[in-house]
């Protein structure tokens, strides 16, 4: 009884482990270092089933890794075609409404029921990959258990024992069978809050990431600024002639010209790694990066309004840049950077400049930032809301 006391705190631990995690790694990481601990392994992987691709990709390796192995290896992959059970035998063995099974394989080859042998004339070459992967990296056996989300294969889950260890067994793959539901309830639920995540994040006509993304990453990239000096530098776009658009071909011709601009904007900052496009809201957007030297974004800056003015509708765009590594003063808070870019756009929109204006680099814009609104239409560049 104390062995299925234990199994079943297991179950519970890792049930609330993953639930507990904030980020899809964190939910992998939890899920096989959990199964791991459960079935008393050294090693275990989580992997995805990539069907547009053909392939098995490895998540997270978690536990003792061989030389190699990352904890979440960027291009870890092996093509299903090495492993058709995922495709080919649970299919058919649960397609009908029946429960796919774990198995065993050992560095010896399969036993405790793998499917590999004997089932309607798969033979064991099936087996092969993971026995030489089993011996290529030390281990002596594992137990592979398939992840159904949604009734369909999703991946599988991964947990092997050195050499010298006592081999899985049977029970060991029904318990296996288990974890794997609970494992793919967890995805279940983590891919459920990444997609409130996303909506809660993203701007729903462009595509682009929101107000509320910019204000997370501002401040966070002010904060590192502050600790290591990295070069922040924002970029506010107001989109010309929306308006005009909107009032002489219609709202939905509008939107497609924000959309557009969307597209433009996010073209412009993949030239700048690890940059955030946003949409601020009405015709206003903005660049975020961290890192580039600021010259290199005034030349995207520069680039984005020339393709600005380019497109078939609008007027172009009035674009104001801020950057810590410009002599514009203190950086001590998002709030500040804000309202730099803001004045440097509000100018570039004043003097219909078809090039960016960028605080520091013209004082007038450092003292327009610094000078409290003093109409309606200055406090809509202004306002106080920005962080």
């Amino acid at each position: 009884m104390g062995g299925d006391d234990a199994r079943l705190r297991a179950v519970v631990s890792l049930a609330q482990t993953m639930a507990a995690a904030h980020t899809p790694r964190g939910s992998w990481r939890a899920a096989a270092l959990g199964a791991c601990e459960a079935l008393g392994g050294s090693f275990a992987a989580l992997s995805v089933w990539e069907r547009g691709r053909g392939r098995l990709r490895v998540l997270v390796n978690a536990g003792e890794r061989a030389e190699g192995e990352e904890e979440f290896p960027e291009e870890e992959t092996y093509p299903v075609h090495r492993f058709p059970e995922i495709t080919e035998f649970l299919h058919e063995r649960w397609a009908g409404g029946g429960e796919p099974d774990a198995w065993v394989e050992t560095a010896d080859g399969a036993v405790g029921g793998a499917p590999c042998v004997g089932v309607r004339g798969y033979g064991r070459g099936y087996c092969q990959q993971r026995v030489a992967a089993l011996r290529r990296r030390g281990r002596g056996c594992c137990v592979v258990a398939p992840i159904v989300l949604h009734g369909r294969a999703w991946g599988e889950l991964y947990v092997a024992r050195p050499v010298g260890q006592p081999v899985f067994g049977r029970e060991d793959a029904d318990f296996a069978t288990v974890l794997a539901a609970v494992v793919a309830a967890g995805i279940s639920q983590t891919e459920r809050l990444e997609e409130v995540r996303k909506l809660a994040f993203t701007d729903p006509l462009t595509g682009l990431a929101n107000r509320r993304a910019v204000d997370v990453r501002l401040d966070e990239a002010v904060e590192r600024h502050r600790a290591d000096g990295a070069v922040v530098s924002l970029v506010v776009c107001d989109l010309n002639g929306l308006k005009r658009v909107n009032d002489t071909h219609g709202h939905a011709v509008g939107d497609r010209l924000l959309e557009r601009f969307g597209s433009v904007l996010s073209r412009c900052g993949a030239m700048l790694p690890g940059a955030l496009a946003a949409r601020l809201g009405g015709d206003e957007f903005c660049l975020l990066a961290v890192g580039p030297e600021v010259d290199e974004v005034i030349r995207v800056a520069a680039e984005l309004c020339e393709r600005a003015a380019e497109l078939e509708l609008g007027d172009g765009v009035a674009c104001g840049i801020a950057s810590t590594g410009d002599p514009i003063g203190p950086v001590v808070s998002a709030r500040r950077l804000f309202r730099l870019a803001d004045a440097a756009q509000y100018r570039a929109k004043a003097a219909r400049s078809t090039e960016p204006v960028v605080a520091g680099r013209d004082g007038e814009v450092i003292r327009l930032a610094d000078a409290p609104p003093r109409s309606p239409h200055d406090r809509r560049h202004l306002r106080g809301s920005r962080p």
